[in-house]
């Protein structure tokens, strides 16, 4: 059986990726693609910081077109480039075609809210709205993985890519839904599990099993059987919004330690406690092997 959606039900969603800079963005972006539910704009490829590499916004390109050029999707889903580095300042956006593209986006006459899902850090949303500041009062539900642990903060990788970033979004009036550091580290999964319920289903199966496994192998620091697939909670809360226990808390700054600064001056943000990592996981199984059942990929 295949589940159509009707066009007037499907979710408008745009995706950002530092793609590269791990293994678990490419679950999240397979997950998006298969996703029947989604009207999928594009992905925006993004940078993540310089400590990893000097050309991560490139490396997380490539990674993104060989991702869909495994799945057989090469050409079918539009692809934008995002800033190559960080915001200088909170006052400062790095232009970009991604950003440009969001913007495009954002301002189109639909009815349906934009969802843009980000996987790392926020320098392109911020951009889109320093140069354009008309998207602020736009339909847009910013979903973040990224930020330290409620109520304290603190360090943490995707936010410190872009700090100034994430306070010109906290600061602003767009709807955002946090996922921090303590909430997308609910998404365990054993190589055992992945081993038999993705490596079997195609090419982008054998793939995903082989990069993850090579990746944590790579380093003594890292587990020695299992993952947190830390970027699927943002497709999971587009799909399920009650996808876990979540509150509104007004939006807080954040200091040079990245330490969160509450001081009740901006909106309330949809900050998750709670993530249903069967419920995500299990989606995105069943959507693989529908998918490499019917293509064969």
């Amino acid at each position: 059986m295949e589940i159509r959606i009707p066009d007037e039900k499907k979710t408008r969603v745009i995706i950002n990726t530092d793609a590269k800079n791990e293994v678990d963005d490419q679950f999240a972006i397979v997950h998006a693609v298969l996703t029947p539910s989604f009207e999928l704009h594009g992905i925006i490829p993004a940078h993540f910081g310089d400590r990893k590499s000097a050309t991560s916004l490139k490396d997380s390109h490539d990674e993104t077109m060989l991702v869909l050029r495994l799945m057989g999707m090469e050409g079918q889903i539009r692809v934008e480039d995002g800033a190559e580095h960080a915001m200088p300042d909170e006052q400062t956006p790095v232009d970009s075609a991604g950003a440009r593209f969001i913007i495009e986006e954002a301002m189109k006459d639909d009815e349906r809210p934009l969802y843009i899902a980000f996987y790392g850090p926020l320098t392109d949303m911020a951009s889109a709205l320093l140069l354009e500041p008309r998207i602020a009062d736009r339909d847009i539900k910013v979903i973040w993985i990224g930020g330290g642990d409620w109520p304290a903060g603190g360090w943490e990788y995707n936010l410190a890519n872009d700090v100034h970033a994430a306070n010109v979004i906290f600061k602003s009036k767009l709807e955002l839904w946090q996922i921090s550091r303590a909430v997308y580290r609910q998404m365990p999964v054993s190589f055992a599990e992945l081993v038999e319920r993705v490596y079997p289903h195609g090419e982008i199966g054998r793939y995903l099993v082989e990069e993850l496994i090579a990746f944590n192998n790579a380093s003594v620091q890292r587990p020695a059987e299992y993952r947190i697939l830390g970027d699927s909670p943002a497709v999971g809360v587009i799909l399920f919004p009650d996808c876990g226990r979540w509150s509104w808390k007004p939006a807080p700054e954040l200091d040079e330690q990245m330490k969160y600064i509450h001081n009740g001056k901006h909106r309330p943000i949809r900050v998750y406690e709670t993530m249903d990592a069967r419920f995500i996981m299990e989606d995105f199984y069943a959507k693989l092997a529908q998918f490499h059942r019917k293509f064969g990929r």
